[in-house]
């Protein structure tokens, strides 16, 4: 009976780390914190592995979804761009020449082109984004589409469900998906069935009813966390904001959350209707998606692209784009982020960034919701600090916004956090923009931010205590695997 054990311990320990040693889309720091914990818990690890180490939609192949641009080739749509990616399209040329290989690096993550044509306003605060978002829904004739990651119960997330249902009343077509996970509580609510009676087409993205059957297939924690908001196919929000307040009563103690959002018209508005049409067709609902047409380039406005990220889509397209944007930096960079947890790309950027003399600033919450992050965080301070970047902790609530200015030139805005959360695992919308004007605002909410935050110093970090410091890192060494 004991070599029939360990026999199967051996073969099952050989097996996993085999697949692990033989699979070619696995970054070595990944591969290594994977073989680290089967060796320390090596049962744990197998089932944790079977479940979280590979980043499957869908184990079954018929239930193989598409990327974007699959789907809008799927369906007719000329979006993709056939053009070489080494070739500037026409919309970049104006861009100035050291900007243009990250929007060209853009343009090849969805097949989607850097446009002209687009007008932007930032809202200045999450009251001024929803009474604005909902007076467009109140205007609106036509269609309204959109996804949310979280949707409460709560007064912004009830404001926005009574103008969808308001719209749907007197004929305008409403489509609304969450995330199946992150507003979970909504879709149980008399308020969800309000919705759907009132003739808003509902739909759940990466639905959590069949725990057990998801995790056979595919992955529960891969999660849609983009945050979509289309009227008429002629205005966008972009941004970090979910549907519900700034006091987030799912962790009140966090509260505020501080969100940044972009009111968008453009180009960029058919190319997130095509993430959100991609997303709402193959989320099994009834429903026809809404339709898509290519982006067409406007006469007059900024250049920008639309961006959608997740499992689908090119692996480490995010990490490659903000390395690309970091790379074009000559005067400064300004990142605001909840959550850091960055991989070797981007914290080699960062720190080659500010070697050579760029004024790199990295703003993060002072208190994170999630612990592990926050000890991770803390455990690229040293090296970050060391190369000249400037930390900065906000201290009033908990910094929600995810903002990359660049030269006072470029921005980089959206749902996307810094972490490997947002790199493997999440769907992602974000704009990429060329305007001196609306950076100049985003860089001006960003220094809002440093104004309400204490930097943090090279002495302060080295003065951690031990316990602290081995902790951070023990963490940040297994990360790849949280």
């Amino acid at each position: 009976m004991t070599w029939l054990l360990l026999t199967l311990h051996v073969l099952l320990i050989t097996g996993f780390g085999l697949r692990i040693l033989l699979r070619r889309d696995m970054r070595p720091d990944v591969r290594l914190a994977w073989l680290l914990v089967m060796v320390l818990l090596p049962y744990v690890s197998c089932a944790l592995y079977y479940f979280f180490g590979e980043v499957a939609l869908g184990r079954v192949p018929s239930r193989k979804r598409l990327n974007v641009q699959e789907f809008c080739q799927a369906h007719g749509s000329s979006v993709a761009a056939d053009r070489p990616s080494a070739t500037p399209s026409a919309g970049t040329t104006s861009i100035p020449a050291r900007w243009q290989p990250a929007f060209r690096y853009a343009s090849s993550i969805n097949g989607f082109e850097a446009l002209p044509g687009h007008l932007a306003e930032l809202m200045r605060d999450g009251d001024h984004a929803r009474a604005q978002l909902i007076a467009d829904m109140d205007a609106a004739q036509r269609e309204i589409n959109v996804l949310y990651y979280i949707w409460l119960e709560d007064e912004t997330g009830t404001h926005v469900a009574q103008a969808l249902m308001r719209a749907a009343q007197r004929g305008v077509t409403c489509r609304a998906m969450v995330d199946g996970l992150g507003s979970r509580a909504l879709v149980r609510s008399p308020l969800w069935k309000q919705m759907q009676q009132s003739g808003v087409h509902l739909s759940v993205a990466l639905p959590i009813n069949r725990p057990l059957t998801i995790m056979l297939t595919s992955r529960l924690d891969l999660r849609n966390h983009r945050k979509i908001t289309l009227i008429d196919e002629r205005i966008t929000y972009i941004g970090s904001q979910n549907c519900a307040d700034e006091a987030f009563r799912v962790k009140p103690r966090y509260a505020p959350w501080i969100d940044i959002m972009l009111r968008m018209q453009g180009p960029v508005v058919a190319q997130m209707q095509q993430t959100f049409a991609s997303d709402w067709a193959q989320s099994q609902t009834a429903v026809e998606p809404p339709s898509i047409a290519p982006a067409q380039a406007g006469e007059q406005g900024f250049h920008a692209i639309g961006i959608a990220e997740g499992p689908t889509e090119r692996p480490r397209a995010t990490p490659q784009l903000v390395a690309n944007l970091l790379a074009g930096a000559h005067r400064e960079v300004l990142i605001s982020t909840p959550y850091f947890v960055p991989d070797t790309t981007v914290l080699d950027a960062l720190c080659s960034a500010a070697l050579r003399d760029v004024q790199v600033t990295l703003i993060l919450p002072a208190r994170n919701d999630s612990w592990i992050v926050g000890a991770v965080s803390h455990s690229h301070y040293w090296r970050l600090l060391r190369a000249g970047v400037q930390i900065h902790e906000f201290q009033p609530g908990l910094l929600h916004a995810k903002t990359l200015c660049l030269d006072g030139e470029v921005s980089f805005i959206g749902s996307t956090n810094l972490d490997l959360r947002s790199f493997d695992l999440n769907f992602e919308n974000n704009v990429l923009l060329y305007d001196t004007v609306t950076t100049q605002a985003i860089r001006e909410r960003q220094q809002s931010y440093i104004q309400q935050s204490q930097q943090v110093t090279l002495e302060q970090v080295m003065k951690t205590p031990v316990h602290k410091r081995i902790w951070s890192n023990l963490l940040s060494a297994l990360s790849p695997v949280l």
